[in-house]
């Protein structure tokens, strides 16, 4: 199997058509592919991580710690920006293509053996679970998908169970109330598991440590944020966990919420090892952190900002980091663009998108993307005076860089894919 023919085997793979609440979830197929590849999630001790927002910062500032260690990791994470190969890294690589293309032929070759037909995110799951042990990591930080409890990356036992946060998201799947997405989220905590909670909201708390586990730390009582200071390029803070404190840590990323990451991420390091970690490891790993399309500034003069906040919790993020922490001083232009399965509306007002000098809706590219005429509509209907609509991301870009001046900001967010598909495109466009 070349590459294009992996490529071309996920995708026909995909279903659009599954939404709405599952009726009756299973983990049978990814089980059962796994049990005959020899059960390669078991093969490395791994940390599991779930949340509303914050799952892919927590995931990559846990790997950078665990690599300043020395040890060898695999970090599956989705959805991806550009290429499907993002989702499957070891040491903060990348898979070739070779290596991919062999992967998911291996899975490929299963669907037949054993009678199941994975989904897309099921197929991959597997691969990254076979190429992990195929490449002996050490320890492999995996990244929930949807949810937790029937999610396909919940056939793993995590030695540290993470959950960020909990909000109002994926209610098609889980819901209607917090608890309800709190339970499923829950899900991914096993009798054996050491369960990081970032979540402080005392009624949702109680959720996850009715759960049997080994150990539970909460923000707020076992780790907290002492100290969170604006700084050039990203935030300045001090960190507490049950073993020490860490002052002064410098966090490259932009927005309040990336120091309480910190902190979930370096509890849930410290409890992979039972132990603190040296403040120079702490140091350098967090130094090493990026995160391309989460509040990501590709461009100066004028300022542009790609961020891929897909949910009102995200948005609203977004938008105070924006406001807050940037500040600009002249026009302000918000591209904007999301899926089916959320309300244009409530991301928009989330976005603040009122305040906004120029509102540019598109359809993010995806076949669950949302006509740009709905979110344009949508715009209109909270207050936003100019409003148009592109046919691409690109022609939304393109527009929303017309006529800028050295003081003026681009904002290009409400779905990942827009940020993938903005991405490229700015880098033939921008100085």
């Amino acid at each position: 199997m070349e590459y294009g023919d992996a490529l071309a085997y996920l995708d026909a793979h995909t279903s659009y058509e599954k939404t709405g609440r599952i009726d009756s979830p299973s983990l049978d197929p990814i089980t059962r592919l796994c049990a005959a590849m020899g059960d390669p999630q078991h093969a490395a001790p791994v940390i599991h991580i779930t949340g509303t927002n914050g799952k892919g910062s927590t995931s990559q500032m846990i790997t950078r710690l665990l690599m300043e260690q020395g040890l060898k990791v695999g970090t599956y994470t989705s959805p991806h920006l550009e290429r499907v190969n993002e989702r499957f890294m070891i040491d903060g690589e990348p898979i070739s293509d070779e290596a991919f293309a062999e992967q998911i032929a291996a899975v490929a070759d299963l669907e037949g053996l054993v009678g199941v037909r994975p989904g897309y995110f099921e197929a991959c799951t597997a691969a990254a679970f076979r190429w992990f042990a195929d490449e002996a990591v050490d320890v492999a930080v995996i990244e929930v998908g949807l949810l937790g409890m029937w999610d396909a990356t919940n056939v793993v036992d995590a030695r540290v169970a993470v959950i960020t946060n909990i909000g109002l998201d994926h209610t098609e799947f889980a819901g209607p109330t917090k608890a309800h997405v709190a339970r499923e989220k829950a899900g991914i905590i096993k009798p054996t598991s050491t369960v990081i909670i970032g979540e402080t909201d005392p009624e949702i708390v109680p959720i996850f440590l009715e759960r049997p586990h080994e150990t539970a730390w909460r923000r707020g009582e076992q780790f907290d944020v002492i100290d969170n200071e604006l700084a050039l390029g990203g935030r300045l803070v001090e960190l507490r966990t049950p073993h020490a404190d860490y002052p002064e840590v410098f966090v490259p990323l932009h927005g309040r919420h990336q120091a309480d990451n910190a902190a979930v991420a370096l509890a849930a390091v410290e409890a992979f090892f039972g132990g603190p970690l040296d403040g120079e490891v702490v140091n350098n790993g967090f130094a090493q952190v990026r995160m391309p399309g989460r509040f990501e500034v590709v461009g100066y003069q004028p300022l542009v900002i790609l961020d891929g906040a897909h949910n009102p919790a995200g948005a609203d993020v977004c938008a105070d980091v924006f406001f807050t922490d940037f500040d600009p001083a002249g026009q302000r232009i918000l591209v904007v663009g999301c899926l089916r399965s959320r309300e244009p509306a409530e991301v928009l007002e989330a976005l603040r998108a009122d305040e906004f000098d120029l509102v540019v809706c598109c359809t993010a590219p995806s076949p669950r993307g949302t006509p740009g005429e709905i979110v344009a509509a949508a715009a209109r209907s909270i207050g936003c005076d100019d409003v148009r609509v592109a046919s691409t991301v690109a022609d939304a870009c393109d527009l929303a860089l017309v006529d800028r001046t050295a003081d003026d900001a681009v904002l290009i967010t409400g779905s990942l894919y827009v940020v993938g598909a903005a991405r490229p495109h700015l880098r033939t466009v921008l100085p």
